[in-house]
């Protein structure tokens, strides 16, 4: 059963690179990335920040644990007049490099460890990551800061920041 998803939506994709620079891409099941490269991504929960998000949809789609180290972009437009799209995409890094990947078949063809070059380059790329992998991630990234106290007022549970350092 598809989601209510209103007219606001607010995705995560994380850009997994492992210890030899490769990056971490899927191929979807369906919609317009069906057969295509793409990041790992879907949709924040109720009760969830992006970056959380975003280490679990890599681990829903492709069975690896990351961590978030920042934050690289953030995509945005409106699909058919209507429906605000957004993307926060971060830049993550993998906890364990023995993990093997596990696909979750249901929403995945297919996933690789791919260089960034050949992502660039392929016809298969969707646009968002060709455009990303011409870019320094590692050193456009913003931070991440975790451990801040916000202030009580607001009621927060769970608060990060992302900056530049």
């Amino acid at each position: 059963m598809k989601k209510d998803r209103g007219k606001v939506w607010l995705g995560v994709s994380g850009v997994v690179e492992n210890e030899n620079g490769e990056w971490l891409v899927v191929k979807k099941t369906y919609s317009g990335l069906k057969g295509r490269w793409s990041l790992p991504a879907g949709f924040v929960q109720e009760g969830e920040t992006i970056d959380e998000a975003a280490v679990r949809e890599v681990k829903e789609e492709t069975g690896i644990d990351c961590y978030v180290k920042g934050l690289i972009g953030f995509r945005t437009g409106v699909i058919r007049g209507e429906i605000s799209d957004n993307m926060a995409i971060l830049y993550c890094g993998q906890v364990d490099a023995s993990q093997s990947i596990v696909v979750q078949e249901r929403e995945i063809l297919e996933a690789h460890w791919i260089s960034p070059k050949q992502l660039a380059v392929d016809e298969l790329s969707n646009i968002m990551l060709k455009e990303i992998a011409k870019n320094d991630i590692k050193r456009n990234a913003v931070d991440i800061v975790e451990d801040i106290v916000p202030e009580e007022i607001f009621g927060y549970t769970q608060y990060n920041l992302f900056i530049k350092k």
